[in-house]
């Protein structure tokens, strides 16, 4: 798969919906409960962050919901790439991008959204022929006033920036041409996935779907 295979499968899974769920899975029980509720609130794309022993299973859990798009997010090895598509992942997310990585994600036809957070960065993906790309750390790198400034010299690049992002501030980036989508996990709060309290995750799946028409 190439980078610009990779950047058009990865534009269509951003344009899903506003708000791609930044998902920290520690209970596996919780895995298909929660991809169902953020489901029916309206948000499909979801990224399974292998931050925890069992990612890798919530992903195979997570994949088996209707209407559900899952991905691997975190991904910094070629291990993980390779593990991930085995899982069922269908797009990975990295924070930054590495050779190894964006070979591994062609090796094993996973579209990926490669991490970028400076003007360089951006360039060097975007002449690999990335033109969607994560913005990671977003609020700490610049936040939406250097993603707009960024946009003038460098229309090319699409973003799913991530980090740091709220309902607070979402529509700071989804007002931009250069945003596609912006990544956030503060529709699956740790508290309400304890509880079981899916119809909390479904009305803030919701409510973030509803930030952008």
């Amino acid at each position: 798969m190439t980078p610009a295979e990779q950047s058009q499968k990865a534009a269509e899974i951003c344009r899903l919906a506003p708000v791609v769920p930044v998902i920290v899975v520690e209970d596996l029980a919780h895995a298909a409960p929660l991809a169902r509720a953020l489901v029916a609130g309206g948000l499909p794309a979801l990224e399974v962050t292998l931050r925890t022993p069992v990612a890798l299973d919530a992903i195979r859990a997570m994949s088996q919901v209707e209407g559900g798009v899952v991905g691997a997010g975190t991904l910094l090895t070629p291990a993980d790439v390779k593990a991930a598509k085995a899982a069922g992942a269908t797009f990975g997310v990295s924070p930054g991008a590495t050779d190894r990585i964006l070979d591994a994600c062609a090796e094993h036809d996973l579209p990926l959204l490669p991490g970028a957070a400076t003007a360089s960065e951006i360039m060097a993906l975007l002449e690999k022929g990335f033109t969607v790309q994560k913005f990671f750390p977003a609020e700490q790198a610049g936040g939406a006033a250097y993603l707009k400034s960024i946009g003038s010299p460098i229309p090319q690049v699409s973003f799913c920036p991530t980090g740091g992002i709220s309902l607070k501030n979402a529509r700071d980036y989804l007002g931009l041409k250069n945003i596609l989508c912006v990544g956030g996990s503060w529709v699956a709060p740790k508290e309400a996935m304890a509880k079981g309290d899916w119809a909390t995750i479904t009305a803030l799946a919701a409510e973030a779907r509803g930030l952008r028409g």
